[in-house]
């Protein structure tokens, strides 16, 4: 349907010269032709220099919030393509100033050499920055393009860029005076056309991580990123291609050697891929045998190279599959237990995944402590509005003060610890950002340690508890709990007792209890 009718695009309307319009555009062929062919130049001219203009403006808009310097008064890079400065300038070491203090830049709870409950609080806490949260966040979400243009970022995903990222990352971590770091294998080296190029890659970066490193800091953990390629689309361990189960091996392999060679002091599995979208075209038995086995190969993998350090699985029950096999700390425990790696492995307890599966993470650390199964957290939280896994940082005190009753009664998580496996919200888009995230997750956490502390020395919620279970405080109560009371002398007693007294369970007076201490 033409936007307006022919008659009126074709009618003699009479020029100022008295003549219409149909005459004055009546030419010679020939020059029409001429006349056209000029036209159609300049046409093309016209459009490519404006072509050009957009490619500039666009290459000014995207490029400009990614190149400008960290030291105004020098160059982004040298020739050689080295970063040049500082990555975070005007950004002090963060020092603890403590509670009064109004400085954004500074810890008001977390003291690292304060002695707590007979211990260092950075030994009670062992925080440990994420690599791929803090350096590859960008803020992108399934709504929106990414939002965070750091200034060291050239927008590649280059070798080069990976160097330069891992030099931002221990800038960071020195300011921040922290020990660890963690790492997804492909957050840290880019991906090759092969398994031998992205080996080889993996190599070069995690050299320039050890020489960066030092003495003093090392991983909490390392893990390999069996989830986000599209080979691992249906899962690593639990594929049902075997290509994809051998790949998934030499990778996680790749990954515990480079873990072994800086030192790392756990290796983690995250199953994010290891589940099903439905189980009508789903073998779920064959699935969870290869998974048990994929683990058994790591265990003796282990073992053959020397690597001392734990081996973790972090339970998570959705996202990105339907349903993840471990689905929680008791579904997790009971499938170690199902194939024979009890022994073998400990649980990193995530707070965000603890309430997507519907728990609160109290509930999950203190399943997975009372099974001898607790091995690190990952230190986070979602929002109670949202249905998803937000990693947000840690800023709820009384959640913070119930994290570490766990860790207190643990005896602590050495040689696991905290990792902030948290991000930026979206619209935080200042370098700054960063600091003032983790400082408040750190605070947050030390705040907690110094609450449970307070608890625990004042007693009365713990005695609280103790008389609840009074009763089982005595013979007929030993006999029970050291399984030497049958269903015979129970019934004799209950006939001899008559009706029991039940009492009160004081939970108003807990709750205040534990409330007086935050």
């Amino acid at each position: 349907m033409t936007p307006y009718p022919i008659s009126a695009r074709h009618s003699p309307e009479k020029s100022k010269g008295g003549q219409s319009r149909t005459q004055l555009l009546r030419v010679h062929d020939d020059d029409f032709q001429l006349q056209s062919g000029l036209e159609i130049k300049n046409m093309n001219k016209r459009v490519l220099f404006l072509l050009l203009c957009l490619n500039a403006v666009s290459y000014l808009v995207i490029a400009e919030p990614q190149t400008c310097p960290a030291d105004l008064g020098r160059k982004c890079t040298d020739d050689s393509g080295e970063w040049e400065g500082e990555f975070f300038p005007g950004i002090p070491k963060i020092k603890y100033e403590g509670p009064i203090s109004k400085n954004p830049l500074a810890y008001k709870w977390y003291n690292a050499e304060e002695v707590i409950l007979g211990k260092k609080m950075k030994d009670w806490l062992r925080f440990s920055v994420a690599f791929w949260h803090t350096f590859r966040g960008t803020g992108v979400d399934p709504f929106g393009a990414p939002t965070k243009y750091w200034p060291w970022e050239d927008g590649t995903n280059s070798l080069a860029m990976a160097k330069r990222r891992m030099r931002a990352n221990f800038e960071f971590i020195n300011k921040l005076g922290v020990d660890r770091w963690c790492f997804h294998d492909r957050d840290i080296a880019p991906d090759g056309k092969t398994l031998e190029e992205s080996n080889a890659n993996l190599d070069e970066v995690i050299a320039l991580a050890k020489e960066l490193q030092g003495r003093k800091i090392r991983p909490l953990w390392g893990t390999a990123q069996l989830f986000l390629h599209p080979r691992y689309m249906h899962g690593g361990a639990t594929s049902s291609e075997l290509g994809v189960y051998a790949y998934a091996a030499a990778q996680v392999k790749k990954t515990m050697e480079v873990i072994h060679y800086l030192g790392g002091e756990n290796f983690l599995f995250w199953g994010g891929r290891e589940g099903y979208q439905s189980l009508l075209n789903t073998d779920m038995e064959r699935e969870l045998n290869h998974l048990a086995r994929f683990l058994e190969a790591a265990v003796a993998y282990k073992k053959k190279i020397g690597f001392n350090g734990a081996l973790l699985i972090e339970p998570k029950p959705q996202e990105p599959t339907k349903h993840q096999y471990d689905w929680d700390v008791a579904t997790t425990s009971n499938f170690l237990r199902k194939y024979g790696l009890i022994d073998e492995f400990k649980l990193n307890v995530e707070c965000n995944h603890a309430t997507l599966a519907g728990h609160s993470c109290y509930h999950e650390l203190e399943t997975a402590r009372i099974s001898g199964l607790l091995g690190n957290i990952d230190a986070n939280t979602g929002d109670p509005q949202i249905g998803w896994d937000t990693d947000q940082f840690m800023t709820d005190v009384a959640e913070a003060t119930l994290v570490m009753l766990s860790v207190i009664k643990n005896g602590g998580l050495a040689p696991g610890g905290f990792n902030f496996d948290a991000k930026l919200r979206r619209e935080s888009t200042d370098v700054e950002d960063l600091f003032i995230a983790h400082i408040g997750g750190m605070d947050t956490l030390a705040r907690g340690l110094r609450n449970a502390a307070k608890l625990i020395e004042d007693g009365t919620l713990a005695e609280l508890v103790h008389k609840r279970y009074g009763s089982f405080d005595t013979e007929i109560g030993a006999q029970i709990e050291a399984g030497k009371a049958d269903f015979e002398m129970l019934e004799k007693k209950a006939m001899e007792w008559g009706e029991p007294n039940v009492p009160s369970a004081k939970q108003e007076l807990a709750e205040m209890i534990f409330q007086s201490a935050i």
